[in-house]
């Protein structure tokens, strides 16, 4: 006879495992403003923890570890800033020019306004470890799939070197750009980008 789990409590209308996933997303949140502040090597546990309004046993009831944490914070930024860019694709219409466009606008305003991401998505990313290293590798590999899905011809999206080195040069030109604080202006940024992207559109 199988058991049957007890009822899971709950606590101001939020059961056990929402609020265990409400305080995950509180430390998420705390560690990308902690780490775009301070950057995640002079970042400690214990600073999350303070701006999350969190005790520390709450940090490890969800991560194993500081990586961890910055693994999932940044997965957190990656995947809405490939939401916001893939909804501006959407709404550019069928062009594929105009889609990339749209696309590389987007990304460029998503940095520009939340800077904080912006250093957890291009900065502080790289070189922690092998396991951070792949979790930067596999975003990139799913937005270059994402975008060639959007912007390739039929039939030409399924080359993956191609699509790391536009997705990559894009990143370096955000890079440089955000060193020079956010000059030239995001249009020239932008049409800057776009000379990569336009050769992932016109893939034969």
């Amino acid at each position: 006879m199988k058991a049957e789990l007890p009822p899971t409590r709950s606590y101001r209308g939020l059961s056990q495992d929402e609020r265990r996933a409400e305080r995950r997303a509180r430390l998420i949140a705390a560690a990308i403003a902690v780490y775009g502040e301070r950057g995640y090597h002079q970042a400690t546990v214990k600073a999350v923890c303070e701006a999350a309004g969190l005790t520390e046993r709450y940090f490890y009831e969800s991560f194993a570890n500081s990586e961890a944490l910055l693994i999932d914070s940044f997965n957190a930024v990656t995947y809405s800033v490939l939401g916001e860019i893939t909804q501006a694709a959407r709404e550019a219409g069928r062009a594929r020019t105009a889609r990339s466009r749209a696309m590389l606008h987007a990304y460029f305003a998503a940095l520009q306004r939340e800077p904080q991401s912006a250093r957890v998505f291009l900065v502080e990313i790289r070189g922690v470890s092998r396991a951070v290293d792949q979790a930067f590798d596999t975003a990139l590999r799913a937005i270059g799939k994402e975008v060639a899905r959007i912007v390739a011809p039929p039939g030409a999206a399924d080359d993956e070197l191609l699509q790391a080195g536009v997705v990559g040069g894009v990143i370096h030109i955000a890079l440089r750009w955000i060193e020079d604080g956010y000059q030239p202006d995001i249009e020239s940024a932008v049409d800057t980008a776009l000379k990569l992207g336009t050769v992932l559109a016109s893939r034969k």
